[in-house]
């Protein structure tokens, strides 16, 4: 197969190159690498290298160059999918196209792809012909990597969930303004810091008056400060008290296990309240769960525990929370931590659980990875 990657230099594009190379996929198919921009360059000397990979880029708006392609995958972004993708298909190109954009996730006519919750999903897709596979919000499937045994096993009558997501959420621009911001605040009570003898209370309402302070230019990305703060919003407002983002946890939770709207079993109620934080990298989750019948907290353990060889069990304890459920912990880690299991005062059928994962490999680029590798079967 010949397989035609865009965006592949962009944040979650360069993660996937790197597992793909990781992994050996380049053995597998002709690669042919498309550019937006720098059309006719040859490929950097890191992939020229790389077996059965066409040396030259091509344009990514050529269509006849893409029809050529058998798959088409693309870290490009929404722009660019709503820009070719209906052009590609209308010119009777009938490939397979996988996307980390959240442009065709909720079609009829596209699968949520996370093979280790959702592979029947996706055998049944491939035989009834579907030929859109799309990576899912990344909250959502590092979620379901962490607690899909729960749903897979039908225990699920509810879940809510609050969300502490990553600066990179939002792209590689968005970690620079934290990372700027972090820097501006320093720099205004520094002399202050150097002097052990200074008043907290100062530097407090220092630092407070430089985030108040901040230009538009200092916050033009996240709008507002986040550095030393959070944002209890994500994405656009949908004009009913709820972000995007929030919609997204119930919406593609369900499209993800084939409940819902077009299959046979109905939709498990979830929701959430989105929160960006100022961490850089990976998306944490505190989850409440209403089971719909009372399991023993050791059954459940060894139910998630054993779900997937990626998930790993922390013990509900300080020591092993505070060392193990935390972004330092677990950036650039395929590995999902879940923790602070326990049953809820509201009764034993309730659920507590705390999930971290790095979200531009599980939540972005992994499952695309996988995807292309399920086509070579």
């Amino acid at each position: 197969m010949r397989v035609g990657l865009v965006g592949w230099r962009g944040m979650v594009g360069s993660v996937l190159m790197t597992r793909m190379v990781e992994e050996s996929d380049f053995g597998h198919f002709e690669a042919r690498f498309f550019s937006t921009s720098n059309a006719g360059a040859m490929l950097p000397t890191s992939l020229v290298g790389l077996p059965k990979v066409e040396p030259r880029l091509y344009d990514a708006h050529d269509l006849s160059a893409l029809q050529e392609c058998d798959v088409v995958l693309t870290c490009q972004g929404s722009d660019y999918t709503k820009e070719v993708y209906e052009p590609l298909r209308q010119a009777g190109w009938s490939g397979y196209w996988i996307d980390a954009a959240k442009t065709l996730r909720m079609r009829d006519d596209a699968v949520v792809v996370l093979d280790p919750v959702n592979q029947p999903v996706i055998d049944q897709a491939l035989n009834k012909g579907i030929k859109n596979f799309i990576g899912g919000n990344c909250t959502v499937s590092c979620m379901l990597m962490a607690v899909g045994a729960l749903y897979k096993a039908g225990l699920v009558e509810f879940m809510t969930a609050t969300t502490y997501q990553a600066a990179s959420g939002g792209g590689a621009q968005h970690m620079r303004e934290l990372l700027s911001q972090m820097g501006t605040l320093n720099a205004s009570v520094r002399q202050l810091l150097d002097d052990p003898a200074s008043a907290i209370l100062e530097i407090d309402r220092q630092v407070l008056a430089t985030q108040q302070s901040l230009s538009a230019e200092q916050t033009q990305h996240f709008l507002v400060p986040l550095a030393g703060s959070l944002i209890p919003w994500i994405d656009a407002d949908r004009g009913d008290g709820t972000s995007l983002e929030e919609w997204k946890g119930g919406a593609e939770t369900n499209k993800i296990l084939g409940r819902g709207p077009g299959f046979n079993q109905p939709a498990i109620p979830i929701d959430s309240i989105c929160v960006r934080i100022g961490a850089m990298r990976c998306h944490s989750q505190s989850l409440m769960f209403k089971l719909n019948k009372n399991v023993p907290l050791k059954d459940i353990e060894q139910m998630i525990a054993e779900d997937n060889p990626w998930v790993r069990l922390i013990a509900n304890t300080k020591e092993d929370s505070i060392q193990e459920l935390t972004p330092v912990k677990v950036t650039g880690s395929l590995n999902i931590a879940v923790g602070r299991l326990r049953k809820l005062a509201m009764g034993e059928q309730y659920l507590g659980a705390f999930t971290i994962g790095d979200q531009l490999l599980w939540g972005a680029a992994e499952p695309l990875r996988r995807m292309l590798r399920i086509l070579m079967r």
